[in-house]
């Protein structure tokens, strides 16, 4: 594999990361946040450079652990799993765009200082240039970019140095004219000044000696743009009239104006110009990194990555990019484009500083040479403080932030989920954790084991399936000298008399006590029978069972019905009022089987399943099989079934291929959980079984929770 020279030194990453920040930043953006927090908007640039700390360490330790190209969206999508990655590629992406639309739309008016041209037409104009130029293809690039940072850095300084003397005192107040709502709002509008602070670590691969260069690029390159904003917007403030700037569309020409003149404001015009037509530039340009990691891990579509044969750029990414782009400047107000940038970048630096965590907590190979200092509380500080500036941003920016997050969701699930098998460290340190409370679980079911058993005997049955489901009760209670309660549960109509109907003994009664008096005596443990006649059968059972104290129930049951699953059946209000485990056979004989085979429903098992499994092989000197419906076979899951197999009693066999001879005599599954799917999408077969089936429906009160049984889900 073809690797990327070192050669980008520290003065490189700093101006790299420097290039990436100032633009719309500072041209455009106090205005509008003046408007927001009036004088207090200086303390609204401080406090979001200090709210970036805990992302830029975290993507500095993430950036020395691993130096490769991809950036925000490889360390997310290592870290936290594909789900995550697309979130945050399909974020990052939008997230750029909207920069560029807000330094095109915003930039403009620099230039109207100098031309009379109308704005949106002039931006729409410039973008088609811009896009045209990235599908063309341009090099030199990078040497373009570092004299726009030197030629925009000195004209800031000028604007700096011959304006501080002009700052008045009287301009600063009232300083918190909007309070702290007005504080925080601004702080998550100028939030997005600062997305640039982590682009070094995109291009990672290429920089000599990453273990001390990329961190201190990044925190060095905060540092020095923190103090220029807070400089800068200090004197924008200080050396202009309580309100004038809040509504000019070119503020830092308003106050060069003020203070240094004609040729302050021209040498403002040409830095704001080249700066934001660079940030233009690098969105369109950085947009193509995203498509081609993610098509790389089988996220978007291959074609996304294609490099056009002709002018070797990624054609349809860029086209894609320039779309969005084009339809921001038209059709979307510059107010809310930079709180649509702002609310992603604070979404995607809030999955990073999630990512750092789930790395140092995974089970994977994670080595950096720089860490993170006060993890995991610099880290937690910037995920709530993140959080906190989300609900500050607006609807319109929440309702983006929402609406751009489900459709990566729904694309994650609809499209790529199927293309990938591995998991992020995030996943594998929750499932690790899932898998020891499973087995701690486990292990404590199958020593309360079923001490007495209700087979609940519904129909007329012959002699070798009645026999199939008292042997499987006496089964699960032999271990504990338990009791198996077999009952004849008729159900007879309204109209007829219950005292009546008792008193009447028919065939099928004196079969019952017949047959069930000469099974038990082989059974080896205590039996009661006993007949209840009722007008609803189902209440009968769960009455019984409630007034009995029973452990479980042991039913007869076939695969369900497609007008069973549409209109439901009597057995799904057993399993939901019965106040124990239910377990259903899909009756073919039990007659001591020695291959008994637990399957799961493509999460793990739940422990009363697997206890029961453990009894009834322990019982019969059998052996257990597990089978999986899921495709994992790295992971969490690995580990679970590994602790699993050392936990039984009995051997465990790996599944193989089944074939006549390797077949099970028992299937032992888990009952579908409703709170996840309909019962239509049940994953048990429709077919008849070729063996006994038995589905084993926990109580209520044993069911994890549904977040859990969801984490459950998608971790195994």
């Amino acid at each position: 594999m073809k690797q990327l020279e070192r050669d980008l030194g520290l003065p490189t990453v700093l101006a790299i990361s420097v290039g990436a920040m100032i633009g719309s930043g500072i041209f455009i953006l106090p205005a509008l946040a003046l408007k927001t927090a009036g004088p207090s908007v200086v303390l609204a640039y401080l406090l979001a450079g200090i709210l970036v700390v805990p992302a830029a360490l975290s993507k500095s330790e993430m950036a020395t652990a691993m130096p490769e190209a991809g950036g925000t969206y490889l360390y997310i999508e290592r870290g936290m799993g594909p789900l995550f990655g697309t979130v945050a590629g399909v974020g990052t992406w939008f997230s750029l765009a909207f920069k560029g639309g807000l330094a095109l739309v915003g930039g403009v008016p620099y230039l109207l200082i100098l031309f009379d041209l109308p704005v949106k037409p002039v931006a729409l104009g410039l973008a088609a240039v811009l896009i045209l130029v990235n599908l063309l293809g341009a090099k030199q690039t990078g040497r373009l970019q570092v004299a726009i940072v030197v030629v925009m850095l000195a004209a800031l300084s000028w604007f700096v140095v011959g304006s501080g003397a002009s700052v008045q005192q009287a301009n600063f107040q009232p300083f918190y004219a909007d309070g702290l709502s007005g504080l925080l709002a601004a702080t998550g509008l100028v939030f997005v000044s600062y997305a640039g602070v982590t682009k070094v670590a995109s291009v990672a691969e290429e920089v000599e000696n990453p273990d001390r260069n990329i961190p201190l690029g990044i925190l060095g390159s905060l540092a020095f743009t923190t103090l220029l904003y807070v400089l800068i917007v200090a004197i924008i403030v200080g050396v202009t009239d309580a309100g004038v700037v809040a509504g000019s569309a070119t503020p830092v020409a308003e106050a060069a104006a003020a203070t240094l003149g004609e040729w302050g404001v021209w040498a403002v015009v040409l830095a704001a110009i080249l700066a934001l037509i660079s940030t233009a530039n690098a969105g369109i340009l950085s947009s193509s990194r995203y498509p081609f990691a993610m098509a790389r891990d089988g996220l978007v579509p291959t074609s996304l990555a294609e490099v056009s044969e002709r002018f070797g750029t990624p054609s349809l990414s860029i086209s894609l990019t320039g779309i969005v782009l084009l339809a921001l400047i038209a059709f979307v107000p510059v107010l809310e484009i930079a709180k649509l940038a702002s609310a992603f970048q604070i979404l995607v630096f809030v999955l990073i500083n999630v990512a750092i965590v789930a790395f140092r907590e995974g089970e994977g190979d994670y080595e950096p040479s720089f860490e993170s200092p006060l993890y995991p509380w610099m880290q937690v500080a910037g995920v709530l403080s993140g959080t906190v500036l989300l609900t500050q941003m607006g609807p319109v920016a929440i309702v983006g932030a929402v609406v751009i997050t489900v459709g990566s969701v729904l694309w994650y699930v609809l499209y790529a989920r199927p293309n990938v098998e591995r998991q992020g460290a995030a996943a594998d340190a929750v499932g690790q954790g899932i898998g020891d409370a499973l087995i701690d679980e486990t292990e404590s079911a199958m020593e309360n084991k079923p001490y007495e058993v209700l087979v609940a005997i519904t129909r007329e049955m012959d002699r070798e399936r009645e026999a199939g489901l008292l042997r499987i009760a006496a089964d699960l209670v032999r271990p504990h000298d338990g009791r198996v309660v077999a009952v004849w549960f008729e159900e007879v109509p309204d109209q007829m008399d219950l005292e009546t109907a008792s008193e009447t003994q028919s065939p099928a009664d004196v079969q019952f006590e017949e047959q069930t008096d000469d099974l038990a005596d082989d059974l080896n443990v205590a039996v009661d029978t006993g007949e209840i006649v009722s007008h609803d059968t189902k209440h009968a059972i769960v009455n019984f069972a409630r007034h009995r104290g029973v452990d479980a129930i042991v039913a007869e049951h076939e695969h369900r019905r497609l007008r069973s699953r549409l209109l439901g059946d009597p057995v799904d209000w057993i399993v939901d009022h019965a106040p124990c485990d239910v377990l259903l056979v899909d009756n073919r004989g039990y007659d001591r089987p020695e291959r008994i085979a637990v399957e799961d429903d493509g999460g793990p098992f739940h422990p009363n399943t697997v206890a029961i499994t453990d009894a009834l092989a322990a019982e019969n000197d059998g052996h257990v099989v597990f089978t999986a419906q899921s495709d994992d076979e790295n992971g969490p899951g690995v580990t679970y079934r590994e602790q699993l197999t050392d936990l039984l009693s009995v051997p465990v066999s790996d599944a193989g291929a089944e074939t006549a001879q390797t077949r099970p005599d028992i299937r032992i599954r888990r009952g579908a959980d409703h709170r996840l799917r309909g019962s239509l999408l049940d994953r048990r077969p429709d077919g008849p079984a070729d063996s006994t089936e038995i589905t084993v429906h926990a109580h209520e009160s044993e069911q994890p929770g549904l977040l859990r049984r969801l984490f459950e889900r998608i971790v195994f």
